[in-house]
């Protein structure tokens, strides 16, 4: 029998749903648009692909909310989009990163089935993974830095609203810098006539075709960036909160839900990360067994933030990329802090995740193949040849009070990425 609740706590878990769809849609709607253009889509195409990923993963969250009674969060993969976004255009154009985009859904689905390639990504050294995304975000990051020379009226008040909603209230920071970049848009578009272009939702379908380029400089890369820095994480943030995610089934809908939105341009799905602790914490509702209503809610308004956003894609294609691009770098720079870190953070294999950071951040293109392929196997070519020290007992205590350091720090900072658990099916712990 469920007790009495005053009508606020049974609003707050909808608010709490309303708050994650809002904050995660637009702390990085701009990484995603910056992604899909830089590997060859047409604004359009963009467009098609963002409408697809918000759509199939708030079905994806309302089917696994209801089913098993948690508030799970599925998000796009910004890792992801911030991979694209330093890989460029690959062999093939857009085709060839629409068959690379269902290569990882195909991917991700078998990780789900067979936990023997689970296996081989748990196997990657976690700093290695860290530098890598670190070093394919790094480039977007730059982009405020550079859009405040190039665009000063323009940049400068997103970022002076940044920094102000940084110091009184942290979350939403990037969100109010997302506004004001609105509101500058708005004022520049209102100079030029109003935005021109499509404002109803539609989907556009592309052939998908594949190339080794990129099966190797996106496919693979994009795969691992979304399990690593994703899935991972959010398994984690989910069980310090007393859940365990059901782990096969949500390999299975966002492999679907991926496998899926590809054909219309969209990259990946994934569990959240950072906005899951929005409506997994005790903030969504005392009681554990109501949060999943959070998420449920979460749902529903990523379908209505699905209808808009193409007029919304529309009306910043208006503005300049820098400064586009400055709310993108901004929403980044947590990913950034937060893998560099971890990456750095022992001193034991540190100069292989410092080579997997220089050589993803470089940028570098050979033989077709984007730097995130040549940046990970740099770096587990250095960590094999490196000698591996024996851990003592006092090592292994004090790795030991490392891991309950980070775990604690998650829960003050969710933009921390916090230790990998183990990976089991489930509901409430």
């Amino acid at each position: 029998m469920v007790p009495y609740m005053e009508p606020a706590s049974r609003s707050q878990p909808v608010l709490a749903g309303l708050l994650t769809a809002l904050v995660g849609f637009t702390s990085s709607f701009a990484v995603v648009l910056a992604g899909l253009r830089a590997v060859g889509a047409s604004p359009a195409e963009a467009a098609s692909g963002l409408l697809a990923v918000c759509a199939t993963q708030a079905l994806g969250m309302l089917w696994l909310a209801r089913r098993h009674r948690i508030p799970l969060t599925l998000a796009w993969s910004t890792p992801g989009a911030a991979l694209l976004a330093s890989t460029g255009i690959v062999r093939g154009g857009w085709p060839a990163a629409v068959g690379a985009f269902l290569v990882v859904g195909a991917l991700i689905i078998v990780t789900g089935l067979w936990s023997r390639l689970g296996g081989l990504i748990a196997a990657i050294p976690a700093p290695i993974a860290q530098a890598m995304l670190a070093g394919v975000v790094l480039e977007l990051c730059l982009v405020p830095a550079r859009g405040l020379a190039a665009h000063p009226w323009e940049v400068g008040p997103i970022l002076l609203t940044w920094l102000a909603l940084l110091r009184v209230a942290r979350k939403w920071a990037v969100p109010g810098a997302f506004a004001a970049t609105l509101v500058v848009i708005g004022i520049d578009a209102a100079g030029h006539g109003g935005p021109h272009g499509v404002l109803l939702p539609h989907l556009v379908w592309t052939t998908p075709a594949l190339t080794w380029a990129s099966l190797l400089g996106l496919a693979l890369p994009l795969y691992v960036v979304t399990m690593a820095g994703q899935n991972v994480p959010g398994v984690a943030v989910m069980s310090s909160y007393g859940y365990q995610v059901p782990w096969r089934e949500t390999m299975a809908v966002t492999g679907i839900g991926t496998v899926a939105s590809a054909l219309a341009g969209g990259h990946a799905i994934n569990l959240a990360a950072i906005t899951a602790s929005l409506a997994a914490s005790p903030d969504a509702h005392p009681d554990p067994r109501r949060r999943w209503i959070a998420s449920w809610t979460t749902g529903w308004a990523g379908l209505v933030l699905a209808l808009l956003s193409t007029a919304l894609t529309t009306f910043v294609s208006a503005a300049p990329l820098d400064v586009v691009g400055a709310v993108a770098g901004l929403a980044l720079l947590g990913t950034l802090a937060s893998s560099l870190a971890s990456a750095l953070s022992a001193a034991e294999g540190r100069e292989a995740a410092a080579i997997t950071f220089v050589v993803a951040a470089s940028g570098l293109n050979f033989l077709g193949i984007g730097a995130a392929f040549w940046a990970l196997g740099a770096g587990l070519l250095v960590h094999a040849v490196l000698p591996r020290p024996s851990a003592t007992p006092r090592a292994a205590a004090d790795d030991d009070g490392i891991q309950e350091e980070r775990t604690r720090d998650h829960d003050a900072d969710p933009d921390a990425i916090p230790p990998q658990p183990a990976q089991q099916d489930g509901k409430l712990a």
